[in-house]
């Protein structure tokens, strides 16, 4: 399988190539892109040897280039939107990690859609902000998506195997998301407003990029989730749950109408859900430990906190006001988000 890896240099970029790197055998990188990352993208492209690397600016390939020439590689070097969207769509990708965060992400996801590939989808703002567009086109194209984040692809693997969407048709109930909670779970509401951007990006059981460590914090994450749920799974707003359960060991359930409730377990970590739609439908070697229910020892669930999370209340509140609303919610919390990790805006002010 031959891939292109958006957003190779965050988190979820990193996690994918490490387990490419265990089955080189199978798959193969034919793009990367690492907006300013110059170095780091650099000694992936030393490592995976692809035919492209993308950054975000002239200045940015200007610095890349003679790295990649010195360590001779033959990879050319493009910048840009548009270069983007080229590496999406190539006919010799079979299939693109799209983990690109933020709005950014949208077009060359979307393009690769449009270009019938598999596409992993980690970039959860392309649905938020476009999801009857984005899935139009998923059928439309033929495209497979599967989803990255640990909870919706939870969710896929303990859904029916032929779901088509029809929640009724496939006995499911309603889907439960499971959150951790975040770093602030229990701090007392007054000192929210005190706490910095170290502290939120400290997130107690995943190892994540800044932005999407803040959203956690505040669970903005789990609300774009719900929204990106609905379009995945084709579930209305009251048949998504949302459930706290500190230990992140269970990425989400499934509620059945014959009263079984089937659940995706792991240890917390990326490359489960990335190995999963890298291989679907095989089984790979993640890299992973397996998981000991023993070592846990408990499972822990508790209600969110409408008080302390109101967050979650807006995006349920903007999925069922249908339109652009989950837009500009998403665009609003890009903002704040920035501000605070700017010092230019307190925690609860994000919300």
């Amino acid at each position: 399988m031959k891939l292109a890896v958006l957003g190779a240099t965050g988190s979820i970029g990193v996690s994918t190539l490490d387990v490419v790197a265990r089955h080189p055998d199978r798959f193969q990188v034919v793009a990367l892109s690492g907006h300013s990352r110059v170095e780091i993208l650099a000694a992936q492209c030393r490592l995976c040897h692809p035919a492209y690397a993308v950054v975000g600016s002239a200045t940015d390939a200007h610095r890349l280039a003679p790295l990649l020439k010195d360590s001779g590689l033959r990879t050319e070097v493009l910048y840009g939107a548009d270069a983007l969207i080229q590496v999406a769509s190539l006919p010799e990708v079979d299939a693109v990690m799209a983990a690109i965060v933020g709005a950014a992400g949208l077009p060359p996801t979307l393009e690769a859609v449009r270009a019938g590939k598999r596409v992993l989808l980690a970039n959860k703002e392309a649905l938020v902000m476009a999801g009857a567009v984005f899935m139009a086109e998923v059928r439309r194209a033929g495209a497979l998506l599967l989803p990255i984040d640990s909870e919706h692809n939870a969710v896929f693997q303990s859904m029916p195997y032929n779901y088509s969407g029809d929640m009724a048709r496939g006995g499911v109930r309603r889907i439960l998301l499971t959150a951790s909670g975040g770093p602030f779970r229990v701090t007392p509401p007054d000192v929210l407003a005190r706490v910095t951007p170290e502290q939120a990006v400290a997130h107690p059981n995943w190892s994540m990029g800044r932005k999407i460590s803040v959203d956690s914090a505040t669970m903005m994450n789990k609300g774009l989730e719900v929204i990106e749920a609905h379009w995945l799974f084709n579930a209305p707003a009251d048949r998504i749950e949302v459930v706290i359960h500190p230990q992140s060991v269970i990425h989400s359930l499934v509620d059945y109408e014959d009263g079984s409730v089937l659940a995706q377990l792991g240890n917390p970590d990326m490359r489960t859900p990335i190995a999963h739609a890298l291989a679907w439908p095989e089984r790979i070697d993640s890299g992973v430990a397996a998981l000991d229910l023993l070592a846990v020892a408990r499972l822990d669930f508790e209600r969110p906190d409408p008080l302390r999370f109101p967050c979650l209340d807006l995006a349920y509140r903007a999925l069922r006001a249908e339109g652009n609303a989950a837009a500009v919610l998403n665009a609003a919390n890009e903002v704040a988000v920035a501000a605070f990790l700017e010092h230019r805006l307190p925690l609860p002010g994000n919300r």
